[in-house]
């Protein structure tokens, strides 16, 4: 099966999984996702839930782009669907947390005690 090069008009689980991942597409998505994972305190930190909630905030972003670069090209754009995507993106913000959160490090002895453990 041929992976998508385009953002799908209905989410589902694996939507990033699923895009070709040698366009600029995927690419910019795909680090989205990672920067708003590691601004989260980084994707081992989060939970299911939480990683679920960041692949839909990522859709739903990307879907509101598409519908601004249509309003820009001069293209009609239903306003009500566009608010209430700009709506159910800044509740998926919300619930994640606008402020980032602190990557749980070790200290340097920890760390370098485990790094001699795995030598």
């Amino acid at each position: 099966m041929a992976k998508q090069n385009e953002i799908p008009n209905r989410y589902s689980h694996d939507w990033l999984e699923k895009l070709d991942g040698r366009t600029t597409l995927a690419r910019a998505v795909n680090e989205r996702y990672e920067t708003l994972a590691a601004d989260l305190g980084g994707i081992d930190a989060l939970s299911y839930q939480k990683r679920s909630i960041c692949k839909r905030a990522i859709w739903m972003e990307a879907i509101i782009e598409q519908q601004e670069a249509a309003l820009a090209r001069g293209e009609e754009v239903d306003q009500g669907k566009l608010t209430q995507a700009v709506n159910t993106l800044s509740g998926l913000w919300k619930t994640l947390g606008l402020e980032r959160a602190a990557r749980d490090v070790p200290d340097l002895a920890t760390y370098l005690r485990k790094r001699e453990a795995t030598a």
